[in-house]
């Protein structure tokens, strides 16, 4: 089954567009308001996009890629979705954002997609390492698309809490180690986003630790400028707080260390373990590299 993953995981994300749409959870209302979707340390990062070619890889239903655009770049989104891909189209209608393209093709097929097009920033947001097969593959696409004196950006979940199995925000078990990268078949009869009537329920899925992204990308060409790690998220778990910037963090200045059996404290505990005390948990972290003239 593992072997037909694009068939499954693409009717997945087919699925869900509609109803990510929808939820809450990407605010589509307060989009379409003037909101940006982008994490607050984002835009201070990546820098002044106006004027840039800018693509956004594995894109979904495209609210950070109107976002970029939203803020000056000439935006091309790509995603294997075409639902996800359609609905991007829409929300640009109603949004009244024009310089914006979107490209239906898997990520490892995006150069021919594209012509061999290349762009000043290729970017990539949250949740999307778990969906890529092979990371060596993956990286070898981003920097064949990133322009001589551009650079590339990825702003992702920390890999960690993926080894844990998480159920209405407790941790139950260890799920796999860090360094295993699967694939894992696996059953969802919801989304992300909440409860919800699907029947596109199988999906395939992996796991890329740090060392293993950023060696790929570095043998691929690109230079590492930055890597940072944070203590926040945007996705809400049990024993986390949120703030008023709208990002999740630890409850207290101990992150509540081995209090109770929630998220935030069973993960440090596990963190502690490995490093022997003194560690800081990432809940997000982000990439910058670079190509050189």
């Amino acid at each position: 089954m593992a072997d037909d993953w694009l068939r499954l995981n693409r009717a997945w994300w087919d699925e869900r567009a509609p109803v990510h749409a929808a939820s809450g959870f990407y605010d589509v209302p307060g989009f379409l308001a003037g909101k940006d979707s982008l994490r607050t340390f984002e835009p201070g990062e990546v820098g002044d996009v106006r004027g840039k070619r800018l693509l956004h890889l594995m894109c979904h239903i495209g609210l950070d890629t109107l976002s970029w655009a939203r803020r000056g770049a000439v935006v091309t989104g790509l995603d294997f979705s075409q639902a996800a891909l359609d609905t991007a189209v829409s929300l640009a209608g109603r949004a009244g954002i024009g310089a914006v393209r979107f490209v239906a093709a898997e990520v490892d097929d995006a150069n021919r997609a594209l012509a061999g097009e290349t762009f000043d920033i290729v970017y990539t947001g949250a949740g999307v390492s778990q969906w890529i097969p092979n990371v060596d593959s993956w990286a070898r696409t981003v920097a064949a698309l990133v322009a001589p004196g551009g650079f590339f950006y990825i702003a992702e979940y920390h890999p960690l809490p993926d080894c844990f199995d998480i159920v209405d925000g407790e941790v139950r078990r260890l799920r796999h180690g860090y360094l295993d990268h699967g694939p894992w078949v696996e059953r969802a009869a919801d989304s992300y986003t909440g409860p919800a009537q699907t029947s596109a329920n199988t999906f395939i899925r992996w796991n890329h630790h740090i060392g293993s992204v950023v060696d790929a990308l570095a043998t691929a060409g690109l230079r590492v400028e930055f890597l940072h790690e944070y203590d926040f998220t945007d996705a809400p778990f049990q024993g986390l707080q949120r703030g008023e910037d709208g990002l999740w963090r630890p409850l207290g200045p101990d992150w509540g260390l081995y209090a109770d059996d929630n998220w935030a404290g069973l993960v440090l505990h596990a963190l502690d373990e490995v490093v022997h005390h003194g560690a800081e948990m990432a809940l997000l972290r982000d990439l910058y590299l670079r190509r050189g003239s």
